[in-house]
């Protein structure tokens, strides 16, 4: 139904806008105690985050790399939260070469 409208909801978005998309479902994800649910969220926020990384690598928006980088931090606490330290630590990584 809504794929006439958009091909790809997440490639139409600026890089900005899929930083706040994902900064939607952490904030939504951490407030949550339903396991299955959280983790169909951190895959939701690891792509808008890949997609927001893709557009700011053209941009070079220091700033914005920065918003990033905290928001695979927050990613990874919230994935360590439920155990899953290596996914964790995986994003920490990101984290650290966004700056």
């Amino acid at each position: 139904m809504f794929s006439r409208f958009v091909s790809s909801p997440r490639s139409s978005l600026t890089p900005r806008q899929a930083l706040k998309l994902a900064n939607f479902y952490l904030e939504n994800a951490f407030n949550l105690d339903d396991i299955d649910i959280v983790l169909v969220l951190c895959r939701d926020i690891d792509t808008s985050l890949y997609q927001a990384k893709k557009g700011v690598k053209r941009t070079e928006d220091q700033h914005l790399a920065k918003e990033i980088a905290t928001a695979y931090i927050d990613l990874g606490n919230l994935l360590e939260k439920h155990g899953h330290v290596n996914e964790a630590k995986d994003r920490y990584k990101k984290a650290g070469k966004l700056g």
